[in-house]
Order: structure tokens, then sequence, then C-alpha cells
């Protein structure tokens, strides 16, 4: 079964705060709404490391 979390933070891409969706179960990523894996700000984003967190914790 898959769970749901909204994620809150600043977006260098967007160049604004947003919220991200995230669809995930214990073992993977299902969809996130954003450019999680492919953006070029990813190391210095706590949005995505909140996200890496999601699956990497459970």
């Amino acid at each position: 079964m898959s769970e749901e979390k909204l994620i809150s933070g600043y977006c260098r891409t967007q160049d604004q705060s947003r919220m991200v969706m995230v669809e995930y179960t214990p073992q993977e990523l299902l969809d996130v709404d954003c450019s999680y894996g492919s953006c070029p700000f990813a190391g210095s984003c706590e949005i995505a490391k909140a996200i890496g967190e999601l699956v990497k914790v459970r």
C-alpha cells in the first residue's frame, strides 16, 4: 500500500517556495510532483533531501 506526503520548501528551478506531492512505498518512490532525480539543483535542495529520506528511513 502506498502513502502520500506533501513536502514544502524552496525550489531553485522555479525560484519560489512550493509544495511537492510524493507517493511512495517503503521500498520505492512511485510518483514525485517535481523534477526529483533530474533536477540540476538536487545536491543543494532541501526538498530533494526530504524526498530521499522517505524511502531510506522506512
